[in-house]
């Protein structure tokens, strides 16, 4: 059923509202980590000139500092921040896949409200950054064993973003049966996967939030 719902998604990347929202996720997010750099570098430099570190080598230093972390925090937070930035919008690319594939569904549908979707969107933001910090001991002592912090990584991963997408598509019809556990932890595993492919991770928030919308009314189908 999950690569039923990949595949089916896939298209709906293309769709005219999902390219606006991928735009607008993309530059945020973009946006977001600029911030981030910047605010790195500056909270090194004042640093470095607080505790007097020699000014000849102390801007390279603190450059190299300022972009390692950048590269960490990239790595860390780039699949919470983009996915929090996208459910401010979710409920469009929602309403464009559940119009195109599933019009009656959609026709019935009970809007969310940008309220609910800022609330969601923080909520998705601290609980993904919060668990990741946790694990951070974890991935750490498993780095020796050369694939332990991947799987833990994925593992955590498919959890909290399985949780989110069904959060994401399940409000608009509490009259459907929820998306079963083990299909939400399956479809974080194949969001969480596409995330951590180049390219690809840029349309990876649209993509899940598509395959979300087609494991909803999937699971409704299957129901007898």
């Amino acid at each position: 059923m999950i690569l039923t719902a990949a595949f089916r998604a896939f298209p709906s990347i293309f769709h005219g509202a999902a390219l606006r929202l991928l735009m607008k996720t993309l530059l945020l997010t973009l946006l977001a980590f600029a911030l981030l750099a910047a605010a790195l570098w500056s909270g090194i430099h004042a640093a470095r000139l607080h505790f007097g570190w020699d000014a000849q080598w102390g801007g390279l230093a603190e450059a190299t500092a300022a972009a390692l972390a950048a590269i960490a925090a990239g790595w860390l937070l780039f699949r919470a921040t983009a996915m929090a930035i996208m459910n401010l919008f979710a409920d469009d690319i929602v309403v464009a896949v559940e119009r195109d594939s599933y019009p009656q569904a959609a026709a019935r549908a009970r809007p969310v409200g940008r309220s609910r979707s800022v609330r969601f969107a923080l909520r998705s933001l601290l609980r993904t950054v919060g668990w990741n910090l946790l694990a951070l001991p974890g991935y750490a002592l498993l780095l020796v064993t050369g694939v332990g912090t991947i799987g833990l990584f994925l593992v955590l991963n498919a959890h909290l973003l399985g949780r989110d997408l069904a959060d994401m598509v399940q409000p608009r019809h509490p009259d459907l049966p929820p998306i079963p556990r083990g299909s939400r932890w399956l479809l974080g595993l194949v969001s969480t996967l596409i995330f951590l492919v180049p390219i690809l991770n840029l349309l990876a928030p649209i993509w899940s939030a598509a395959m979300a919308v087609h494991m909803l009314h999937g699971v409704r189908r299957k129901m007898p």
